[in-house]
């Protein structure tokens, strides 16, 4: 049922209301005084929002089969800050080597000089990942598929391992969305998602969610996203709220162009190899016909051996494609991933360069031709 969120007895709207403030105001002293025992689903100070932010944590939680969530400036910071609410110097922190790259740069960079034991694991390690356990591991960090490389987890065999020993783990879902795969139904403590992506599905947003079932968890990021200022405008809040009223329709027309364009260019001859789960020659296809439910909207490609100027040609001569290092908007993108970039990778699944494509709404055949353009570019090149 539609929400209606009414603001007087004369008024009523299909569009949510935007709720700015800083400043929380009170009825009284004790009020004050006590301002703290609101959190964490009250409103004590605009750090840790305010009805607008909330309304959004809700119907996110909602998608996610969750009882909680906890949104932050952007995907990453969603990471961290699950990161800095649980993991301490002294703790072993296990991280799958899909992980998105920044996270892996926070636990190497920074995690590691204070004092936490950071462990990078092979993405395909599934339940052998209890030979890694010890007894200070905290979290294990999941991503699947793979940011760039697309590498499948077996994420309910990681989970029931974790859960076994007492470990906490978070998953970043954003490739696939909760109407694709729900982390938490699947064993997962802490179910990540860029909101900048698919949630917003415009590209003019930065946002991040967390969702969770435990009470004690929800209670921990509250504090920590206070603690940390990890809160987010009200208009931004609005954008993705806008968002998501057309996030299944967006998700179903781009997963199906997705897989049509997939299969299309891999008879092509100049693709050597795609790396995306839903096709049947893919490593992970198995797990991912098993857990998920959408193709998403995200692979990449591995061409036929070229020099770098064959790259520069297939790029440049892309027209619907804009270049740009993002997925789940609209506008489809092209992203390039060098060869010394795949190669420099803990467990790394290639050591070719790739180019990655997230598929909009552009329509299959513009984007076809769009394609085949580019690589008959490239192919000129490439001799």
């Amino acid at each position: 049922m539609t929400s209606i969120n009414s603001v007087n007895s004369n008024f009523a709207s299909l569009s949510p209301a935007v709720h700015r403030a800083s400043t929380v105001v009170f009825e009284s002293l004790a009020d004050f005084v006590d301002r703290k025992q609101r959190q964490p689903d009250g409103y004590s100070y605009g750090i840790t929002g305010t009805p607008t932010a909330r309304l959004l944590e809700q119907r996110i939680a909602a998608l996610e089969g969750a009882r909680h969530c906890v949104i932050t400036p952007s995907g990453a910071s969603a990471l961290m800050t699950v990161a800095m609410g649980f993991v301490r110097g002294g703790d072993h922190m296990l991280v799958s080597a899909a992980c998105y790259g920044a996270l892996k740069t926070f636990a190497e960079k920074w995690l590691a000089h204070m004092g936490v034991d950071v462990e990078i694991y092979p993405p395909a390690i599934g339940a052998d990942i209890a030979a890694l356990i010890r007894p200070t591991t905290r979290l294990i960090c999941i991503e699947a598929p793979g940011t760039v490389t697309m590498e499948m987890a077996d994420v309910p065999a990681i989970a029931e391992v974790a859960r076994r020993h007492g470990v906490l783990t978070m998953m970043d879902n954003t490739w696939a969305s909760p109407l694709g795969f729900q982390p938490l139904a699947h064993g997962v403590d802490f179910s990540v998602e860029a909101a900048t992506k698919f949630f917003s599905g415009h590209s003019d947003v930065l946002m991040g969610s967390i969702s969770m079932n435990d009470p004690e968890h929800y209670a921990v990021l509250r504090e920590t996203q206070s603690i940390l200022g990890q809160q987010v405008s009200p208009e931004d809040c609005f954008l993705v709220l806008r968002g998501l009223e057309t996030l299944g329709l967006r998700v179903r027309a781009q997963s199906a162009d997705t897989l049509e364009i997939a299969q299309w260019l891999q008879a092509q001859p100049q693709v050597e190899r795609l790396l995306y789960p839903p096709l049947e020659q893919d490593a992970g296809h198995a797990l991912w016909k098993r857990d998920f439910r959408t193709n998403g909207c995200l692979f990449s490609m591995m061409l036929k051996p070229a020099p770098e100027p064959a790259f520069n040609a297939f790029f440049d001569s892309l027209r619907h494609f804009a270049i740009g290092a993002s997925w789940g908007g609209v506008h489809s993108l092209a992203a390039y991933y060098p060869a010394a970039l795949q190669a420099n990778r803990v467990y790394p699944a290639t050591d070719r360069p790739l180019v990655r494509l997230s598929i909009g709404l552009e329509g299959v055949q513009a984007l076809k031709d769009d394609l085949a353009t580019a690589l008959t570019a490239y192919a000129r090149l490439a001799r």
